[in-house]
């Protein structure tokens, strides 16, 4: 009699499990999320534009999330945010409660096999993004380069952050399409610390986001720094300065710099790792859809100078899919000027 009780009570706890992970599958996305805390892995230090825009991005969708969740932030910087690219293709869970805050610079980089890179940009589920953040090439007024042609024949001293990251992307590729003479200084941890180190003169100049340059802007004012180009070739509101694009001498030399420099179509990009249920992947999509179109949202925005204009997955999915169509003999001479990969 005793074993048949135990073996009815392991029957019964048998059919609890099965009905419990049923309930849990039965579940719908909105009963999901109440009362959940939701992480965002933020792939760049604290205190720069991308963390500014996914702390405000954060505060805006916990109210477009049932029961008002806890968005967390946690920066996870290292190897110009290769590490949490790694975490969230491979160890972050997998149920909706994670979200990247990846590098733009991604995808081109996963393409081309940048050392230690886990992550393939296809497999990610999309969430849109914010911004379309142009890239510029500045210094300071009282170095001997004035404009960008005086960097066909003068050294500018730049700082960087690391191979993964536009402050040594944009330099190094235009120095081997075009052969300009950035000197490149990196290990820097962030943008702000290169620009402290242009205060104390320990480096002339950066290439980075124009968004990153929102607390310098005084000092474009009072002439202590200039713009020298843009690595875009859209026109920038503000920056006085060439196209690199002005530049180029072949089709080659455009080609490469569209497929390395196309990053910039994802803006700040946020997405859910793969194996994510569609429903939740779907009612993701939206509430940052709305919370990154809330008017009150854009109105903090434009009082900090941050650009938070939304881009839909969609494009996202669309820009991944024209990349990976790219020929490969293309790829692998990209590969070759890129930083960190010869």
């Amino acid at each position: 009699m005793r074993v048949a009780l135990r073996s009815a009570a392991a029957l019964l706890a048998c059919f609890g499990v099965i009905a419990h992970g049923e309930s849990a599958q039965a579940q719908s996305a909105e009963e999901f999320y109440k009362g959940r805390t939701i992480q965002l892995v933020a792939a760049f230090e604290g205190g720069n534009d991308y963390d500014i825009g996914a702390r405000l991005l954060t505060r805006y969708l916990s109210r477009e999330l049932p029961g008002n969740p806890t968005v967390v932030v946690q920066n996870m910087q290292q190897a110009a945010g290769v590490v949490a690219a790694n975490y969230i293709a491979v160890r972050a869970a997998r149920d909706g409660t994670v979200i990247g805050g990846l590098s733009r610079n991604l995808p081109s980089q996963a393409m081309m096999k940048l050392p230690n890179i886990e992550a393939d940009p296809r497999t990610f589920n999309w969430l849109g993004a914010t911004s379309f953040p142009g890239r510029v090439c500045a210094a300071r007024t009282d170095v001997p380069v004035k404009s960008a042609t005086d960097l066909f024949h003068m050294d500018l001293i730049t700082g960087g952050t690391g191979a993964g990251s536009a402050t040594s992307i944009v330099p190094t590729v235009i120095n081997r399409v075009l052969q300009t003479r950035f000197k490149m200084v990196e290990g820097y941890r962030g943008a702000t610390d290169i620009l402290l180190a242009m205060d104390r003169s320990e480096v002339q100049g950066v290439c980075m986001s124009l968004g990153q340059f929102r607390t310098s802007q005084q000092k474009f004012k009072d002439g202590k720094l200039r713009y020298l180009l843009r690595a875009e070739e859209s026109a920038l509101p503000g920056v006085d300065a060439p196209s690199i694009y002005d530049f180029v001498k072949t089709s080659e030399q455009r080609q490469l710099m569209r497929f390395i420099f196309s990053s910039t179509e994802f803006g700040r990009p946020y997405l859910f790792p793969p194996g994510v249920p569609k429903d939740r992947v779907d009612f993701m999509r939206k509430a940052i859809e709305r919370a990154a179109k809330n008017p009150e949202l854009l109105a903090e925005a434009e009082k900090m100078g941050l650009d938070m204009v939304f881009r839909p997955p969609e494009h996202l999915e669309k820009v991944v899919t024209q990349l990976y169509e790219t020929p490969p003999e293309l790829v692998e001479k990209a590969k070759q000027i890129s930083p960190n990969l010869k």
